[in-house]
């Protein structure tokens, strides 16, 4: 079967499609990757065939007062590229996967009469029983109904991408679309690339849907002298390690987290490594013994269960590599998906949840450093969890899932 993977956006959008291409090409499929120029490297590393697109998601990511203004502007340019670059490749395969932000994609794949697999790495499919994963919204009650914010969203998804869908829908003689939000996963399979016990599912979604589990990376090319160094200073002491990472993830008070965080670990005797990510956090730190600037790629596996907990952004990726450790964690959430893994993670007892960035203070954050790092119950609930992660299979369940969706 001739298999083309499709998807834009950070190294927790991107990470996951480079493991399934890989798996799938060893299944014996013939398989290429589109994906962001940015991530060249680490895609011919897979040994996949592959062909990039010029993806500005750096450039919106880096503003780090990021508005509804700036994300309809990408939107509206990601999806005139993407009716430009896919229809003709898409042509050329049997079956194609595309993220959820490929947001042509449906309308592509009804073109060219391909079957699509659209994948996302949250629960975010239409639902009268769970919340819309990005609105930071603890739990419904009387006046908060699950269809009440998901009819807010479907609005905002049409404000966002409609006009420009379909304009590149009537290019190629075909009639508007009304609802996006409903179109997109009326029009394909969709496939949660999350774990069924950290992420929640609805056994009424009227679409055709299925949950693998998450698709760790655990391949990608990496600095082994870093790890080296890395594991000499977990190695060097007995003091507990915090690793703190935002990943792509850029703000104003980045550079303040992680001095107080250092701070912080500093007065209780703990170590803090720094994963330094895209925007070079933690490089205004003073280096010295209790702490380390981990400012290259090492994958998560070989990283979080050296520490004693992990505090990051909330990323679904990050969440999933953090759980899978079997160490507590701790999110301070910024966008999108992000409160939603902070409330599931407190939810399942591995962590405090959320902590609030614009309120966030010293003494806060100290509250929470302290409250992970030693509540027995977290560490008791994260091991047991880290078990039930770990014995997934997301990516070989991810393959069968789009092997079996093309035979029916």
């Amino acid at each position: 079967m001739k298999i083309l993977l499709v998807t834009r956006g950070s190294q927790g959008d991107v990470y996951p499609y480079l493991a399934l291409a890989k798996k799938l090409q060893d299944r014996g499929h013939a398989v290429s990757l589109n994906i962001p120029l940015a991530f060249e490297k680490y895609a011919e590393a897979t040994g996949v065939p592959y062909t990039t697109e010029s993806d500005d998601i750096v450039g919106l990511v880096s503003n780090e007062t990021l508005k509804f203004k700036d994300l309809l502007a990408w939107t509206g340019r990601v999806i005139k590229q993407q009716f430009e670059d896919l229809v003709p490749l898409v042509a050329q395969y049997d079956l194609f996967l595309a993220s959820n932000t490929e947001f042509a994609a449906p309308s592509i794949a009804e073109y060219t009469n391909k079957p699509l697999i659209r994948t996302a790495y949250a629960p975010l499919l239409p639902s009268k029983k769970i919340m819309p994963a990005v609105i930071p919204l603890v739990t419904p009650n009387f006046f908060v109904r699950p269809v009440m914010m998901w009819a807010l969203i479907n609005a905002g998804m049409n404000a966002m991408s409609k006009t420009q869908l379909n304009l590149g829908r009537r290019k190629l003689g075909m009639p508007p679309i009304k609802n996006q939000a409903e179109h997109a996963p009326t029009h394909a399979n969709n496939l949660l690339l999350c774990s069924p016990r950290l992420a929640e599912t609805d056994a009424d979604w009227p679409y055709a849907w299925g949950v693998s589990g998450y698709c760790f990376n655990d391949e990608l090319p990496y600095e082994d002298d870093l790890l080296q160094r890395f594991t000499r200073f977990i190695q060097k002491d007995d003091k507990p390690t915090v690793f703190f990472s935002l990943g792509s993830i850029n703000g104003p008070l980045h550079k303040q987290l992680a001095e107080w965080l250092l701070s912080i670990c500093r007065k209780h005797s703990y170590k803090l490594v720094v994963g330094s990510g895209w925007w070079r956090l933690g490089d205004n730190l003073e280096q010295k013994d209790d702490f380390f600037l981990l400012d290259g790629v090492v994958p998560h596996k070989l990283v979080m269960p050296q520490c004693a907990a992990t505090i990051h952004h909330g990323g679904s990726g990050t969440t999933h590599s953090a759980a899978r450790s079997g160490k507590p964690q701790m999110v301070i959430p910024h966008v999108i998906d992000q409160h939603y893994w902070a409330r599931r993670t407190k939810l399942l007892g591995l962590g405090p949840g959320a902590l609030n960035i614009k309120k966030l203070t010293q003494a806060r954050l100290e509250a929470a450093v302290l409250d992970v790092m030693n509540n027995p119950a977290y560490k008791k609930n994260a091991a047991a969890f880290g078990e039930t992660i770990r014995a997934e299979e997301g990516l070989d369940n991810a393959a069968r899932y789009i092997e079996n969706a093309v035979k029916q």
